[in-house]
């Protein structure tokens, strides 16, 4: 191609260089244009959909609170200045009302000192097993300076912590195995007059006392050692430095005791730290609706959604700019952007699904769509749906599940995005059970004495939901079938085999006999037990007893007619049904109350965010319309570079054409040179 455009021009003297580029650029212009035109047209609506999904965005973000029903429940406390009581935490939905309350006595936690050494890391040198229970001391108070513990009541929903100590262990190792047990026991390790001593302290709260038991194997360099670390009824060489008790308070008049000085179960929703006794000092203080959290979430959703609204009409429709001059938006001709505007200004007028009474449309509490689609606030209309129908207000924007059924709580699951807000029909037609194995009649006479287990005779292994324990041993004596009970219940649940997969029973006392029941519903919830030794009989609980083992039963139902799946106390709809997405937790005794309904509903808040987590997906609308636009770049890529190829085959064929012209031109302008004078030449020729 370079020769050939070095060649042109030189026989006729044309710069018909400059003619082929011209005519070249003359011929890509349009069609170059038609491209670029194309191309901004694209940029353009890639910029709009930005600006779009950024008004989304900002839009939803005002949403969430509006969804979210701690909104409507927000409370306030006006608490007085005191050391007496720290206020911690007011949770939305707090109990209201006017409360007074008087700290009588705050919650102490037992502490027991064991174990003197000199040296905290060497070994200890004897092996075996520390048993440590939690329950309730009884004091003989004879010397008021030194009160001496005698009776143990088991507590039995504190699961026993047994801690196996080898002959290598040192005191350092000992409290860590103890930390380890996740019990809530602080083990630490004291220096106190040039010896280390180990230091337990118990969770806080009077029911919460330790006894312990240490049992040696008889081995090592000290076959004694653990027993020097026991703390119960027949054995104390622990010290007690501190007895564990209870917070005792008057709360309106009423005696509260609690085992801990935080206390969040006295007032629902209102956590507070007690610091010491004031029985002289009332504390008055109110827990109150707090409505201006609401009211001001509301009034930033309208304000909210009239910006989004300015934005999306800029971008999908024609605007004003400075100067007055009319500006068409980015996604005037973009169908898809003009069909998501459209959709939300429909949702926002209209009813919202799965509220059939009170308040079901913003007009309901003086929110009016105007003219040009903007929001507007009726004042006094809204004023009076604020104090009067808050209820209903807060039902309108948040999301809400319910039931007719008392036994039956409705949740709302991962997929509920998908559910479909409205009423269901429901009938439960089998209730959760749990297995439970029951024992034989107890065949020891407790009032001819007590039952002593301190010779370790009484042992057995339980399988629970599928899990056998290690040996389960029976250490105490008892002077009632209860005590025994609470024991059973402690250890068991305290057995490291079934901790490590939270399977845990509660025993019962039934008829003169022992239930010991799964916490567990379900076909795989059980109870069985094994390995029994002969002393067993007693309890019911032998080889020789009649028991009953029965197995749980997962719940079953149906949802709008159709079988729902149970597993365990849950029962969750058809995959693919309207209310799949939702989870029913039923209680035993739902069979009972025969058919009933449930309704889900997401409110303004949650329907209108749903609908924009749908077009912001990574598979929405906007992502789809995206990848569409991205698609026509690239084709306009390809249309520029066929243009190139186009064009350059264009400008070889001008350049091949001139060079021909400038050769014909050249072979004339030779031609003409040879005729020079050639007339002259001719015979007969005469010149003047």
């Amino acid at each position: 191609m370079s020769n050939i455009i070095s060649s042109l021009g030189g026989g006729s003297g044309i710069d018909t260089t400059g003619l082929v580029s011209g005519l070249t650029a003359a011929e890509r212009a349009p069609k170059e244009a038609l491209l670029n035109t194309r191309q901004e047209k694209l940029e353009s609506q890639i910029s709009g959909y930005g600006l779009l999904k950024s008004a989304l965005s900002e839009f939803q973000g005002v949403l969430s609170p509006l969804a979210n029903v701690d909104t409507f429940s927000a409370r306030s406390v006006a608490f007085p200045d005191t050391d007496v009581i720290t206020p911690n935490s007011l949770e939305a939905g707090a109990q209201t009302g006017s409360y007074q309350i008087e700290v009588q006595s705050v919650a102490s936690a037992q502490t027991l000192v064991m174990g003197a050494t000199n040296d905290k890391n060497a070994a200890l040198g004897g092996s075996g097993t520390l048993s440590i229970q939690f329950g309730t001391w009884s004091y003989d108070n004879t010397d008021p300076d030194n009160p001496v513990a005698t009776t143990f009541a088991t507590n039995g929903d504190k699961a026993a912590l047994n801690i196996d100590v080898e002959a290598s262990d040192s005191l350092a190792d000992i409290a860590d195995k103890i930390n380890a047990g996740d019990s809530g026991i602080q083990a630490s390790v004291m220096k106190v007059d040039d010896q280390y001593q180990l230091m337990l302290t118990a969770p806080s709260g009077e029911s919460n006392a330790l006894m312990i038991t240490g049992t040696d194997d008889a081995t090592g360099t000290d076959p004694t050692l653990l027993s020097g670390f026991s703390f119960n009824e027949t054995t104390q060489s622990a010290l007690e430095t501190q007895q564990g008790s209870d917070a005792v308070l008057q709360v309106n008049g009423l005696t509260v005791r609690r085992e801990t000085n935080t206390i969040d179960d006295v007032i629902e929703g209102f956590n507070f730290t007690v610091n010491k006794a004031s029985a002289s000092e009332t504390i008055n203080f109110s827990v109150d609706e707090d409505k201006v959290v609401a009211e001001q979430a509301i009034r930033d959703f309208v304000d909210a959604y009239n910006l989004f609204l300015e934005t999306a009409n800029n971008l999908t429709g024609y605007s004003k700019d400075e100067n007055n001059n009319t500006v068409r938006g980015e996604l005037a001709s973009d169908g898809t952007a003009k069909s998501m505007v459209r959709q939300l200004r429909s949702m926002i007028g209209a009813e919202v699904t799965g509220i059939e009474s009170g308040f079901t449309a913003l007009t309901n509490l003086g929110i009016r769509t105007e003219l040009d689609g903007t929001l507007s606030i009726e004042e006094s209309e809204f004023s009076d749906a604020m104090s009067n129908n808050f209820d209903l207000v807060a039902d309108l924007f948040a999301q809400k599940t319910s039931s007719t059924n008392g036994y039956v709580e409705v949740g709302i699951g991962t997929r509920a995005s998908s559910t479909v807000p409205g009423s269901y029909d429901v009938e439960i037609t089998q209730d959760p059970e749990k297995g439970k194995l029951a024992a034989g009649a107890i065949t020891h006479d407790f009032g001819a004495g007590v039952l002593d287990a301190s010779g370790g005779g009484y042992s057995f292994k339980l399988n629970v939901n599928g899990t056998l324990s290690s040996e389960i041993t029976l250490n105490g004596q008892y002077a009632s079938a209860e005590e025994l009970r609470a024991d059973l219940q402690s250890l068991i649940n305290g057995n490291d085999a079934l901790k490590a997969v939270n399977a845990a029973v509660d025993v019962t006392l039934e008829g003169g006999q022992f239930v010991i029941t799964s916490r567990e519903y379900g076909s795989s919830s059980k109870v069985t037990i094994n390995n029994q030794s002969a002393q067993m009989d007693e309890l019911g609980l032998g080889t020789g007893s009649t028991m009953t083992a029965t197995e749980g039963k997962d719940v079953q139902g149906t949802i709008n007619g159709e079988a729902g799946f149970g597993a365990g106390e849950v029962l969750l709809p058809a995959l693919g049904s309207d209310a799949y997405g939702l989870n029913l937790s039923v209680a035993p005794g739902a069979t009972a109350q025969g058919a009933f309904t449930i309704g889900f509903s997401r409110g303004e808040g949650g329907t209108l965010n749903n609908l924009i987590d749908r077009f912001l997906a990574s598979d929405g609308a906007i992502a789809r319309r995206e990848d569409t636009i991205d698609e026509q770049m690239e084709k306009i890529d390809t249309d520029r570079e066929e243009l190139d190829r186009r064009m350059e085959k264009y400008e070889a064929r001008l350049s091949a054409q001139f060079l021909a012209m400038e050769r014909i031109i050249s072979s004339l302008n030779s031609t003409g040179s040879s005729l020079d004078g050639l007339i002259d030449r001719l015979p007969f020729t005469a010149k003047k």
